[in-house]
């Protein structure tokens, strides 16, 4: 009988080991390569959590929204500075309060202004005064040149009723040629001073009149002077100077003010205007007149586009809404108000819910649910012109097709989801 040899049978049992571990390795790595190459599991989304919308066909509306507040149109708005240095003695109206044009609504005082008053009245009194006085000098002194001149007037008359009656005597040889000679230069000399003397009289009436309007020049600059002072006293009573509402009161009891400090904001609240702060990303598609509409939160007014700001602030630009129709109530300024700016009207477009990522004129990737709902994939959609809560689809969906619309950026790694309740 043949003896099995013991070098052998283990010989047999290592090739048998080894053929088990490269079979269990093959397996393995089979199984790994198998599990890499499979796609990972599609992620479970809760359909509650996500916000769905169904792509349309119609028309649609290009608007642009912007926040912002009620202000007064600057014609209907009245600041009230202080004209002098004031100290405030009393406060008569209180912010809110309706006021008329002559309500008083503060008293202020100036002591050194009250002292200019009375020394710019008395300055007046006394140029007033002397305008009087020279008035009378002036008019002595030309009355006695009129009386000069009137004295010589006569001797004149004289003189030549002389030398004619001379003339004629010399022509009946009863007067000598010598005796005509002195009658007929006694006359010329009394000319002469008769003409010097009127010319005396024309140039100092003109010199009256000259100084007269001097002396009156300083009455009129001192009356000036006083009505300017009485007109700053008349403002220590400081008045609302329109039909309004006082808004604002920049100062309090015993506070002091220097010259052209803001004391007081009158507003008239029946014409109100929108001042919106738009996107600057939007804003470049608004204009002049376009419709649009203010929320005041207790009801919507309408109103057209009146002004827009040139210059950018904080990455919003300013646009002022007209207001029209009846104002709703509790309408006041600074009141926050929701404005919504009507850009154009679209026909027959494609259009779906405003995405919660995505730029107009941009391609995004949006998820669109299954026709089962039980799933979305996600597909490259080309997005168009751009609304307040919608968007236009040029291409990447069709009419019907549902799309998830709220932010799924936590899924930017996956192109299928599914849609669990």
């Amino acid at each position: 009988m043949d003896i099995v040899r013991e070098e052998s049978v283990k010989r047999r049992r290592r090739q048998k080991r080894i053929i088990i571990t490269v079979v269990i390795l093959a397996a393995v790595l089979g199984i790994t390569l198998g599990v890499s190459r499979m796609k990972p599991a599609a992620p479970s989304v809760d359909t509650s959590s996500v916000w769905p919308d169904t792509v349309k066909r119609g028309p649609m509306l290009r608007q642009v929204r912007g926040l912002g507040s009620l202000i007064p149109i600057p014609e209907d708005v009245r600041l009230i500075p202080a004209e002098t240095d004031v100290r405030v003695e009393r406060i008569l109206v209180l912010p809110g309060t309706s006021v008329e044009a002559d309500s008083v609504i503060m008293e202020l005082s100036n002591s050194k202004l009250e002292q200019e008053a009375v020394d710019a009245d008395l300055q007046r009194k006394s140029a007033e005064a002397d305008y009087q006085n020279i008035k009378v000098k002036v008019q002595s002194d030309l009355l006695n040149y009129q009386a000069e001149a009137a004295t010589v007037e006569a001797d004149y008359g004289e003189a030549q009723t002389t030398a004619n009656a001379n003339k004629e005597l010399v022509k009946i040889g009863v007067l000598s040629d010598q005796a005509l000679k002195s009658s007929v230069g006694k006359e010329k000399a009394l000319a002469t001073r008769n003409q010097i003397n009127r010319d005396r009289i024309a140039i100092n009436t003109k010199a009256i009149s000259t100084e007269l309007a001097v002396q009156q020049a300083k009455i009129d600059q001192t009356r000036a002077l006083g009505q300017l002072k009485h007109k700053q006293l008349d403002a220590m009573k400081v008045r609302a100077g329109i039909h309004g509402v006082l808004q604002e009161l920049s100062v309090q009891v015993g506070q002091r003010a220097a010259q052209g400090t803001i004391l007081a904001k009158v507003v008239q609240l029946e014409n109100l205007q929108a001042e919106l702060k738009i996107p600057e990303t939007q804003a470049k598609d608004v204009l002049n007149g376009l419709l649009a509409e203010i929320d005041t939160h207790n009801g919507i007014i309408k109103g057209t586009v009146s002004r827009i700001d040139p210059s950018v602030t904080n990455g919003t630009v300013t646009v002022d809404v007209k207001l029209e129709g009846v104002m709703p109530k509790g309408v006041r300024p600074d009141l926050s108000v929701d404005g919504t700016i009507t850009l154009e009207s679209l026909n027959n477009v494609l259009y779906v819910g405003r995405p919660a990522f995505g730029q107009e004129k941009n391609t995004v990737g949006m998820f669109r649910i299954d026709p089962d709902s039980k799933g979305a994939t996600r597909v490259p959609v080309e997005l168009g012109r751009s609304s307040v809560n919608t968007m236009e689809i040029i291409r990447g969906l069709k009419e019907g097709d549902r799309v998830i619309l709220s932010d799924m950026s936590r899924y930017d790694a996956v192109d299928r989801i599914r849609l669990s309740n």
